[in-house]
């Protein structure tokens, strides 16, 4: 394997690793949304 190779090899696997720490950083941190109290505030049709 020539040295352009190992450096392209290197640096996707650099990259995707990053995309892959970043994502389930943000996914882990993320606070949770705010649920409805009750079937009736999550209805569309007010009645």
């Amino acid at each position: 394997m020539n040295t352009s190779a190992i450096i392209l090899m290197v640096t996707v696997q650099l990259t995707v690793t990053c995309c892959v720490v970043y994502f389930f950083y943000r996914v882990l941190t993320t606070p949770p949304r705010p649920e409805p109290d009750s079937y009736a505030d999550n209805d569309d049709d007010p009645r």
